[in-house]
Formats: C-alpha cells, sequence, structure tokens
C-alpha cells in the first residue's frame, strides 16, 4: 500500500512538473528583426498573419495616421524575411488616395485594407468619409477588389454605403467583415445644418454581389460584398439613456456567435464601444452589441437600408442593439478594439482600476459582472489581442510585450523593458497557431527611425 502511495505521489509530481514545463516552454519567446529596410513596415492591430502563418501583411507608414500619404502595401515572410508588394496606389498625391490598416483574411489568401478614393485631390482628399474597403489576392498581387460599394449620387442603392468605411475585422469564417463609418451625405448635409452630424458608426459586409451604375468621376464603386449599417447613432443623446452618438472599434462576438440567456444561439453579433451621456449629461464610453440577422438584405419599413438625402442609412431589420456595460466612469484607456472568445462568452475591453492603472476587463455578451482580468501596477498602452486556444491576452505596456493569462489573471514580461526609444508600440499579435507574436519597433538608421516589425516566436 505505501509502495502504491508513493508510486501515485511520484506520477502526480510528474504530471504537475509537466504542466510546469509546458507553462514554462509558452512563456519562453524569442525576439527576432523581421524587416530592417529604410521605410516604415506598420502592422494593423489584429489579423496580420496569413491563415498558413508563413506572411505578415502591412502598410508602409511610419507612424499611426498618414494612410492618405501613403502608397503600398506589402507583407513579409515569417522565416526568410523575404518581402513582396501587393498594391501600390495610383496618382498617389500628399491628398490621396492611400492606402493602410491592412489584415490577412482568416481562411483565404487575401488582404484587405483602406483605400482612398481614387479621384483624390486638393479638392477632395481623403478623409474619414471618403475611403473604401479594397482587397487584393496574393496570387494576383497588384490587382485591386473592391468589397464595399459606394454611390453618393442618388438614387442611393441598398447594399451600396455613401461614404467612408474603415479599421476592417474578419469574421470566423471570414465570410463577412465588420468595420467603422462615417456618411459622406450627411457630412456635406452638416454644412448646410448645423444640427446635423457626420456621427461614426458601426457597419458589416456580407457575401452577396452589389451594382452601382458606372461613374466616370470615380466616386462610385461596385462591391463584391452586400454592406449595411448595424448601429444607431443620434446627434442628441438623452442624458441618462442608451442613447449613443458614436459607435467605434468594434469586433465580433465568438467566432460563431454566442449563446443568449435564454439558450438560443445567435450566430452573428458585434460587440463595439458607444458614446453616452449620464445623469451629469457628460459623455461616456460603454460597451454596446448589435444582434445581426442572417439576412441583412430586409429593411424595416420606411427605413430604406440605403438611407435618403436627408437621413442615415438604416440597420438591417431584425438588427437588435443593446448596451451590457453600466460603469461609474466607461471604458477608459488608449484607442483599442473590443475582442471575445471564441465561443462568444466573453467581451474584453479596457478601462481603469481603483488605482488608475488601464487593465484589462471581461464581460459576457448578456451583460451582468464585470471580471477585472489583468491587475499590473502600470497601464496598458495600446490594443488588445486574445491567443487562438483563448488562455492569454497580449498587449504593451511598460516599455514591452506582455500576456496575461484569462483565467488565471498572471502577467509575463515577454521582452524586457526597453528605453522608451526603442519601446514595443502599437498591438503584440498573435499568428494563428499561437506560436508568435508580432508587434512593432521605431529604429534608428542613418539618423531617422522607421517602423519595424519584430516577431516573438515561442520556444528555442
Amino acid at each position: 500500500m505505501k509502495q502504491l502511495l508513493l508510486s501515485l505521489y511520484f506520477f502526480i509530481a510528474m504530471l504537475c512538473s509537466c504542466a510546469d514545463q509546458s507553462k514554462s516552454d509558452f512563456m519562453h519567446f524569442t525576439e527576432t528583426q523581421l524587416t530592417k529596410d529604410p521605410y516604415g513596415h506598420f502592422l494593423n492591430s489584429t489579423q496580420v498573419f496569413s491563415p498558413d502563418d508563413q506572411w505578415i501583411a502591412y502598410d508602409t507608414r511610419n507612424s499611426d495616421g498618414g494612410i492618405g500619404v501613403t502608397d503600398s502595401i506589402e507583407m513579409v515572410n515569417t522565416a526568410s524575411g523575404e518581402i513582396k508588394t501587393l498594391y501600390h496606389t495610383t496618382n498617389q498625391t500628399e491628398y490621396g488616395p492611400g492606402a493602410g490598416a491592412v489584415t490577412f483574411s482568416p481562411v483565404e489568401d487575401r488582404v484587405l485594407f483602406i483605400h482612398g478614393i481614387r479621384n483624390a485631390n486638393k479638392e477632395r482628399p481623403y478623409g474619414f468619409s471618403r475611403r473604401t474597403a479594397v482587397a487584393i489576392d496574393i496570387k494576383e498581387p497588384l490587382k485591386p477588389l473592391f468589397l464595399d460599394a459606394r454611390n453618393i449620387t442618388p438614387p442611393f442603392t441598398p447594399g451600396a454605403l455613401r461614404g467612408g468605411t474603415h479599421a476592417y475585422s474578419w469574421s470566423g469564417d471570414g465570410a463577412w467583415i465588420c468595420f467603422t463609418y462615417n456618411d459622406y451625405i450627411i457630412e456635406q448635409l452638416g454644412k448646410k445644418d448645423t444640427a446635423v452630424k457626420d456621427l461614426r458608426t458601426i457597419a458589416v459586409m456580407a457575401p452577396g454581389t452589389v451594382t452601382v451604375p458606372e461613374d466616370p468621376t470615380l466616386e462610385n464603386n461596385s462591391g463584391e460584398k452586400f454592406s449595411a449599417v448595424v448601429a444607431l447613432v443620434t446627434e442628441n443623446p438623452r442624458p441618462g439613456s442608451d442613447d449613443i452618438d458614436k459607435a467605434f472599434d468594434e469586433g465580433w462576438v465568438g467566432k460563431k456567435g454566442y449563446k443568449k440567456t435564454d439558450g438560443a444561439w445567435q450566430n452573428r453579433a458585434v460587440a463595439f464601444q458607444g458614446n453616452i451621456r449620464n445623469e451629469q449629461n457628460e459623455t461616456i464610453t460603454e460597451v454596446f452589441i448589435t444582434d445581426i440577422p442572417d439576412d441583412i438584405t430586409k429593411a424595416e419599413a420606411g427605413k430604406p437600408l440605403e438611407g435618403t438625402s436627408t437621413s442615415r442609412p438604416n440597420p438591417p431589420a431584425g438588427c437588435v442593439q443593446r448596451r451590457i456595460t453600466h460603469t461609474p466612469h466607461g471604458i477608459q484607456g488608449p484607442r483599442h478594439w473590443l475582442k471575445s472568445l471564441s465561443d462568444g462568452s466573453m467581451i474584453l475591453f479596457l478601462a481603469k482600476d481603483d488605482k488608475g492603472w488601464v487593465q484589462v476587463f471581461g464581460v459576457s455578451p448578456n451583460g451582468g459582472i464585470i471580471q477585472q482580468l489583468s491587475f499590473n501596477d502600470f497601464s496598458v498602452e495600446g490594443p488588445i489581442n486574445i491567443s487562438p486556444d483563448d488562455q492569454y491576452v497580449s498587449y504593451v505596456a511598460d516599455n514591452s510585450v506582455f500576456v496575461t493569462g484569462i483565467q488565471t489573471h498572471q502577467s509575463h514580461r515577454l521582452t524586457p523593458k526597453g528605453a522608451d526609444n526603442i519601446k514595443p508600440e502599437g498591438a503584440a499579435i498573435w499568428s494563428n497557431n499561437g506560436k508568435m507574436l508580432a508587434f512593432n519597433r521605431r529604429i534608428e538608421s542613418n539618423g531617422k527611425k522607421n517602423v519595424q516589425i519584430f516577431l516573438l516566436k515561442r520556444g528555442g
């Protein structure tokens, strides 16, 4: 009996040792500089790896913003460092058209990025309401594919938007895309009527070609997908209500949706940040969600999807918008996009803790108790990303790349704390297999600092 107990003890100890070693191995990353050419290699905040993790896509900016003056989309091989050009804008000037903020589809060799309207010039420069989604199949570089249709000429077209789209995120199956949107028609109307404002909102694209009449001015274009706004915004939110005057920095809920409180499954939903007015009429930001129907082509009676010359585009019939956090101070911290666990059970966001540090928090898409996930003595400094196995959230903080266990709440510094002039910037983005993290550093060469891509590889 004693021998049996002793054997059992050593067996359990071995299992614990293996678990600890696995954890230790996970936390051991080797850092390499992947790009070195003397220009910018700017990563988007998420989804930069190809489906097979062999390539990372980026634009050639040297700082956040500046898309309107950027002309190139490239990708770099994660093993060899080989660089391939995917796209160049034509007729590029300081006014546009511009290209940037590139993401990889999770299921096919296709990248997607912001592209300014093709006729950009001094009188009609790149802007929030003057950009569209362009894709490139990497086997056919330099061949632009317009995904969202655009039509600013009445009569407007259902499935086409009338302004500027931006910051694209692919759904888990790669079929849908969510993004922020600014309406050109309302923007122009606001120049004549001060009561009208161009309010940022959220929209999605779904499979379905949309054809727009040919336009020699290049303001309009047909698209490979059907687009619709899915968040309601208003110029005058009522204090203490769930009205919002800005919807932004969204993310898909789950790879295949989430489970509602009644047990029903919601196939598609987008979580986003919404600016409300509290009882004191102060603006704070809370977490909202829109449940999206499988068919977004149907409009509610009297609320056309495409909008009118004096009204915004409307959400499709069946969209349900809800506020899911009710906090004293709302979301606080650097700009970031909401992220969700794969099964949709938790939405992650940033806010300040009781000590004033910006931390990672989580909440169910059904609302309820908010959980604090990180407990650092410093603030998260940029966007967050969740590991493919849903175990960790990654971010930049305290001049390092960090990960925090979503269940354990333990934080791990993956890179040494660097000097301010070489600290990691932006987001730390997971590869699809969870074995790599990509991020930016600004490196000086020949008297100029350029944004370069660095890679953390797990083990060895």
